[in-house]
């Protein structure tokens, strides 16, 4: 394909082509402008539906294959004890409650794969949990009179009764989130829809699945084993939970070989819902909470800065010089646009560093709270099962409810009483996601302070790093003294050379970068030719494919080092390649564990191949403290031109305003709940499409051209011979 010197920036050609309405939108994910709690509303509290509401299915059926009432006979013990008849009247509102709990599940699943409309299906959900919920309290509370025996008789209750408690108990909760989720879908705070991915959505079939699984494996082993069905889902959720007490355990030769490949599977199938409850749950939360801490944070710091009166700092620099007030002129250079930006950039890395610890050690805090509370009220609701026929004290539950949570099983001490075993699995089933969360939270934090802290320690001692052991000591008595000893300069009151003291000093990693201005000149009067729209009739300039490498390792490849490019190519056809081979190593970079974090360098590179120049104001703004309520509306294909083919003055001011953004504002990219690599590789990839586009229709019109002038040829008379 032929091409022609395409003119002095990539800008201009940017802004014709995004006068085009067709291409999708690539605004930022706005998310952190939106309160914490209508994201719990929208997309936690359906997935804790989807997951605790197959669990209370579970406990319906186990309340109904069991009766309600055991007789201890004289002389014997509680494992001995006989069944007493449930009334039929029992068992018929038992069934039909655990067939309307299955509908209101079905229909929930439904819902969540897309097969069922929002407004149909949670009115059936809920209201059929609600009934469900409804008729085990009925029951549980007719039980506790009527059906109390008038003999003098020593009699227990039995293990259904209480799952018929724990399945009431779980239905009500998962109704009243389901409607606490409805009532913001109609309030309008977020669409009629599940935010829930395709692999958050599997988690609920997960636990279906596991759930499934366990009742069948209890069906076989009581069986072949001569148990009492609910003692085999006791069994079946000791065995793979992988404790293992030894109360219970398979004595037949065919129970034994069905144990292993049943123990195998079943483990497996456990560690499938834990890796999906902390690789989805927790990850999607983490960024979610994330944006919203950061954006408060955020907020907080430019109300911070401009009651200090240093307002000024945020103002962009229109030819290279900020407007600083003259009692605040001291000896050195203003910065220029470019170090300006550079600054809200570190101020806004400063920012997240702070949140992301203030939110780990958050999460950390209140998975541990949680923990505790499994732990210890845990402990008390064994001891009060246990104590009338084992004589526990709180002591010995305690001891066993933390032999279990950490899966350890010695068997010296095991619940015998119908409460205590069916309590064991309800407060199983609710350890799993609570360890997990925990447990993840202390890798994020506890972990991470012991590595962080051998790693300082060795450099400190035998390993020293490049900074020096002196100036380690003095960040480590920082630290520990919370800034008292050796503190920086705080950054939120006047960050170290921020929009208006001098050069960087040297004392950051990018600060030791050069700027792209040199003193004294403005980035506007120093710009590089870049790709633009001032395109020629015919393009002329090839690319040698033999070039590409040597284009890529001088022009590009030092986007992994310091030396980022000063300008882009000149022709199209390399702006092109370089585009296609930037998304290649973006696409790498998703790849990495952790996330990659770009400097503010690459950032600038890549900002300006979409066609945004971090020297030139024409696309920055003043942060603001909360963005204006149409600001959180505006989309770029809302502004353009009206009937009569003109555009209004207030739209263009929109449009314009709309595109302009800074650093530490709400439309900042580093706001977006996205890693930064996945934001860029949708800007290039956008950009890239609209350049293609333009080539598509640029070779259009030169044909139809082709077209009309070969055919005024062909119609013109022939010279008379």
């Amino acid at each position: 394909m032929d091409d022609a010197d395409l003119g002095d920036n990539v800008q201009e050609h940017s802004q014709a082509v995004d006068q085009d309405n067709n291409h999708p939108d690539t605004s930022n994910d706005q998310a952190h402008l939106y309160p914490t709690r209508w994201w719990f509303a929208s997309a936690a509290f359906p997935m804790v539906a989807g997951t605790l509401g197959p669990v209370a299915s579970a406990f319906s059926i186990c309340a109904l294959v069991e009766k309600w009432r055991q007789m201890i006979p004289p002389g014997s013990d509680i494992t001995k004890a006989e069944f007493i008849q449930d009334p039929a009247w029992l068992l018929a509102v038992n069934a039909v409650q655990l067939v309307i709990a299955v509908i209101a599940n079905v229909f929930l699943l439904l819902n969540m794969t897309k097969k069922v409309r929002f407004s149909i299906a949670q009115p059936i959900t809920i209201v059929g949990w609600y009934i469900s919920a409804i008729c085990l309290v009925a029951l549980a509370a007719t039980a506790g009179g009527p059906l109390i025996p008038e003999d003098d008789i020593q009699w227990v209750w039995g293990q259904a009764f209480y799952y018929g408690v724990y399945a009431a108990i779980l239905y009500f909760t998962v109704a009243s989130l389901m409607v606490v989720t409805v009532w913001g879908a109609n309030a309008g705070h977020y669409d009629k829809d599940f935010e829930l991915t395709t692999s958050q959505r599997t988690l609920m079939l997960q636990t279906l699945a596991f759930l499934v699984y366990l009742l069948l494996g209890a069906l076989v082993f009581s069986t072949i084993e001569n148990w009492k069905y609910l003692d085999g889902v006791y069994w079946a959720d000791v065995t793979l939970f992988t404790v293992g007490y030894g109360d219970y355990a398979a004595v037949t030769t065919l129970g034994r070989v069905i144990l292993i490949p049943y123990a195998l599977v079943g483990v497996t199938s456990l560690g499938l819902v834990i890796g999906s409850i902390r690789s989805l749950a927790l990850e999607r939360g983490k960024r979610r909470l994330d944006a919203r801490m950061l954006e408060k944070k955020r907020r907080k710091l430019v109300r911070h800065i401009t009651r200090k009166g240093n307002g000024h700092m945020l103002e962009p620099v229109d030819g290279g010089v900020v407007d600083i007030p003259p009692g605040e002129m001291d000896q050195k250079r203003p910065p220029t646009e470019f170090e300006r930006r550079q600054k809200e950039f570190q101020l806004m890395r400063k920012i997240q560093d702070q949140v992301s610890t203030q939110r780990r050690w958050t999460a950390m805090a209140v998975s541990t709270t949680s923990w505790l509370v499994l732990w210890l009220v845990g402990a008390w609701i064994f001891q009060a099962f246990e104590s009338p026929y084992q004589g526990w004290s709180y002591f010995d539950a305690f001891y066993f409810a933390y032999t279990a949570l950490t899966t350890i099983g010695y068997g010296d001490v095991t619940p015998l009483s119908n409460g205590a075993k069916s309590f064991f699995v309800f407060w199983s089933l609710l350890a799993l996601p609570t360890m997990t969360v925990f447990i993840s939270n202390a890798g994020d934090t506890i972990v991470k302070v012991i590595r962080d802290g051998t790693l300082r320690l060795g450099d400190l001692t035998i390993l020293p790093s490049e900074v020096g052991i002196r100036k380690e000591t003095k960040q480590l008595l920082a630290r520990l003294s919370c800034g008292v000893l050796f503190a920086d300069e705080d950054i939120e009151e006047s960050p170290p050379g921020f929009l208006g003291a001098a050069r960087p000093t040297g004392d950051d990693e990018e600060d030791t970068e050069t700027s792209n201005t040199p003193t004294g000149e403005s980035k506007n009067e120093n710009k590089q030719p870049t790709p633009g729209s001032d395109v020629t009739n015919n393009i002329q300039n090839k690319v040698d494919p033999k070039q590409h490498a040597k284009l890529v390792s001088q022009n590009h490849a030092s986007a992994r080092n310091e030396d980022i490019p000063l300008e882009t190519p000149k022709t199209r056809a390399k702006y092109h390649l370089i585009l296609i081979d930037e998304i290649a190593r973006v696409t790498k970079d998703l790849q990495q564990s952790p996330p990659r974090k770009y400097t503010f360098r690459e950032w600038a590179w890549f900002l300006r191949l979409i066609g945004e120049d971090e020297g030139s104001v024409e696309t920055h703004r003043r942060a603001r403290e909360r963005p204006q309520k149409k600001e959180r509306h505006i989309r770029p294909e809302r502004s353009g031109p009206n009937r009569d083919g003109r555009e209004s003055r207030a739209e263009a001011a929109e449009g314009d305003e709309a595109s302009k953004w800074s650093w530490i504002g709400h439309r900042s990219p580093l706001m977006d709940t996205r890693e930064e690599a996945e934001w860029i590789l949708d800007r290039l990839e956008q950009k890239l499409r609209e350049e293609l586009q333009s080539v598509v229709t640029e070779q259009a019109g030169k044909s139809g051209l082709d077209e009309v002038r070969s055919e005024e040829e062909s119609n013109k008379p022939k010279p008379v011979q």
